[in-house]
């Protein structure tokens, strides 16, 4: 299949999103390899699904940071919506966790803390992703982490238009906030708690939030405080405690203090075989990261 006369789209899916599939392809007039995005409407046309596809987009456009993916294209094809990105290699972090089990304290610290510096980028835009979890951070041969699917992300911006469906909640009940469950809103310290559910489940190789139902996992969120994970140092445990306090305030003041308190955990860290590129190869991510690191430390 071939869209906008000049993306060669792969027969099967990479897979499926929230809001449609994604497919890997090559750009014919560029000679590159991409990923396109189609907005998936079950039965037909939907406004508001329509709607929040091309505020990703303009999302995306936005938010220029190395750890987001980059935006190429956006336009119609047949009626259907679809946007050109940058193609990731990489395997996500809910992946890692399954093949490798609980990951070593420095690389799950490392993972959440280039995290946080994509949500302080985001966040410096007014912008929420609202929908953080491991299969939407994904790790790249080099070790560097990229956020994905901005689909339910939320501009805080005087006049920005608010989408929710009547009667449904946004967003994976296993990683969301309680204040996104009670009332339905989100903030900066809402990504903060779904990425102490992320930090959580790296370290013990579990999801922390589960049960039979939605509302069985909505019920936790909101009244249950978790047990600290064992074998983490004590400071890291309480770490994860505050960033799943109920309250917003409770939790860190926001994305840069909380890799700040990251960062002394992100030592040392050994090689995840299978994951990374072997170190005797070069890594020009890696070079321009380490020298950019020199700059103003």
């Amino acid at each position: 299949m071939v869209i906008g006369d000049r993306y060669v789209l792969d027969d099967l899916p990479l897979g499926q999103g929230g809001m449609g599939a994604v497919h890997g392809g090559h750009d014919k007039h560029l000679d590159r390899r991409v990923a396109v995005k189609f907005l998936r409407v079950p039965g037909g046309h939907d406004e508001e699904l329509e709607r929040r596809f091309v505020r990703e987009a303009r999302i995306l456009a936005r938010l220029q940071h190395a750890g987001a993916p980059v935006l190429y294209d956006f336009g119609t094809q047949d009626g259907r919506l679809f946007q050109v990105m940058q193609f990731i290699e990489g395997v996500t972090v809910a992946d890692v966790v399954s093949e490798h089990g609980p990951l070593p304290v420095p690389w799950a610290a490392a993972i959440a803390a280039q995290a946080c510096a994509v949500l302080c980028a985001a966040h410096a835009l007014s912008i929420c992703h609202r929908d953080l979890k491991p299969t939407n951070l994904m790790l790249c041969p080099d070790g560097s982490v990229k956020v994905l699917d901005f689909g339910l992300a939320m501009m805080q911006d005087a006049g920005a238009a608010q989408f929710t469906r009547i009667g449904q909640i946004l967003g994976t009940p296993a990683y969301m906030s309680p204040e996104q469950i009670q009332r339905g809103v989100a903030g900066p310290r809402s990504d903060l708690y779904a990425l102490g559910c992320v930090l959580h489940e790296m370290l013990s190789g579990r999801q922390l939030f589960v049960g039979p139902t939605e509302y069985a996992v909505f019920d936790k969120q909101v009244n249950e405080r978790p047990a600290p994970v064992p074998g983490v140092p004590a400071e890291l445990n309480r770490l994860i405690a505050g960033l799943l306090e109920k309250r917003p305030e409770d939790r860190p003041a926001d994305a840069a203090a909380l890799y700040d308190r990251l960062q002394p955990f992100a030592v040392d860290l050994p090689m995840l075989p299978g994951f990374l590129t072997p170190p005797p190869v070069p890594s020009p991510g890696r070079m321009y990261a380490r020298m950019v690191g020199r700059v103003l430390p």
